[in-house]
């Protein structure tokens, strides 16, 4: 390639780059603003968790009847970008915020990375064909749709871009649309910041490099593993029995409001209801508690993977990862007082790792812990989002993802 044709390359995904960037940093913004004001009235109104099983069906009703293939959310973005078909459609972008309002107003337990990537997705769908993009150009804008809504929606722009070029098949990384992802994950980040969004700041205390720790993160990152695979096989299975046993689909998400109402009184606590990183209340175990001893039990990381296995499977919307930061985050705080290691590096760990096993994306969550925890601990990091990569199985939470090359297999 000449010099000539990079300069060119570059300047064209640049100026593509920017429209895509504008808007998806703006509706990550006036998604995040919205999710706080709707968690906040949940906090207040705590009665509102007993109307969740009219909210599945008014979203069961939205998707019905405004959807058409818009259902298909972050699997149909990967699907196109690997076949391109019918697109990515617009109507994507406001159903999706609207009915993750309504599942964390209502107390549903979703996070917020699946609206982010959906929005951009769609979005960046959208901008393709105004510009009226050839199918390869499609791939790569649709693939700076996905880091710049994940860049965003967490303040990472590096592991967004790396989320991006990851996430579309297991074992391998798609090259070709590396800087056109990092432009746009860096300026919607920046997009968003300029409206004011604050993401959550969470500290690793503990410093220094210990051989007998290392050695305890292997186990650990074997356990985070297992939690990803078990959240993405219970989730799936949650799905598939519902529509199995329930004939009528919108009876699908009643049947799922009433199951979270009833473990949240058998339980006594609406610790795992919403998106779960901050609480009113300072007893109540949420992401930021995980971070200190005793700020979980040792089951609220199963708790939170049934709860939102649940919400998702039975036709609720919002997204996987934050839910598998509290899973990982509660799971690691477990172990570090299992094994006597620093509570705040084992939830850190874990926070990454789950993540990693759930979207077979461990380069992408070891830059994520970089960005989020600071550089001091990357080794650790590595090591335990790559076992946990390992030990996760050959299926992560999204269905579209392709096989490439399998785990521990050489070809």
């Amino acid at each position: 390639m000449k010099p000539l044709s990079i300069l060119s390359y570059l300047l064209k995904w640049t100026a593509f780059s920017i429209p895509v960037s504008l808007v998806t940093g703006s509706l990550v913004a006036l998604f995040l603003w919205s999710l706080d004001e709707v968690t906040k009235l949940r906090w207040q109104n705590p009665w509102l968790l007993w109307l969740l099983p009219v909210a599945g069906v008014l979203i069961w009703l939205s998707y019905r009847y405004a959807g058409k293939n818009a259902e298909g959310g972050n699997n149909l973005i990967i699907d196109e970008i690997h076949q391109p078909g019918g697109g990515v459609p617009a109507r994507m972008t406001p159903l999706v915020l609207l009915t993750t309002l309504v599942t964390h107003l209502f107390g549903g337990s979703a996070g917020r990375e699946g609206t982010a990537v959906q929005m951009g997705g769609s979005m960046a769908g959208l901008i393709a064909r105004w510009l009226r993009l050839g199918a390869d150009d499609v791939k790569v804008i649709l693939m700076t749709g996905i880091a710049g809504g994940f860049g965003a929606v967490f303040g990472t722009p590096l592991a967004g871009t790396v989320f991006a070029l990851e996430v579309l098949a297991i074992g391998s990384i798609r090259y070709n649309a590396l800087l056109p992802c990092l432009i746009t994950a860096v300026l919607s980040d920046q997009v968003c910041i300029l409206w004011g969004i604050h993401h959550t700041h969470y500290t690793i205390n503990f410093y220094g490099h210990d051989w007998l720790l290392l050695l305890k993160v292997i186990p650990a990152g074997v356990c985070f593993g297992l939690a990803a695979w078990a959240f993405a096989a219970f989730t799936h299975s949650v799905k598939g029995v519902s529509k199995r046993l329930i004939p009528l689909p919108y009876l699908v998400p009643v049947a799922g409001g009433v199951l979270i109402i009833a473990l949240t009184y058998l339980l006594g606590t609406t610790d795992y209801l919403g998106l779960g990183v901050t609480s009113p209340d300072p007893q109540a175990v949420t992401i930021v508690s995980a971070f200190r001893e005793g700020g979980a039990g040792y089951f609220s990381w199963g708790w939170k993977l049934l709860f939102t296995g649940i919400t998702l499977g039975m036709g609720f919307k919002g997204g996987e990862v934050t839910p598998l930061f509290f899973v990982g985050a509660t799971l690691g705080n477990a172990i570090a007082v299992l094994v006597g290691a620093p509570v705040d590096l084992m939830a850190g760990l874990g926070f990454i790792a789950v993540f990693a096993g759930a979207t077979n994306t461990p380069i992408a969550c070891t830059l994520m812990g970089v960005e989020l925890f600071g550089g001091e601990h990357v080794l650790y990091f590595a090591v335990a989002c790559f076992t946990a990569y390992y030990f996760s199985g050959h299926k992560g939470i999204y269905a579209a993802q392709r096989m490439e090359i399998g785990k521990g297999v050489h070809h």
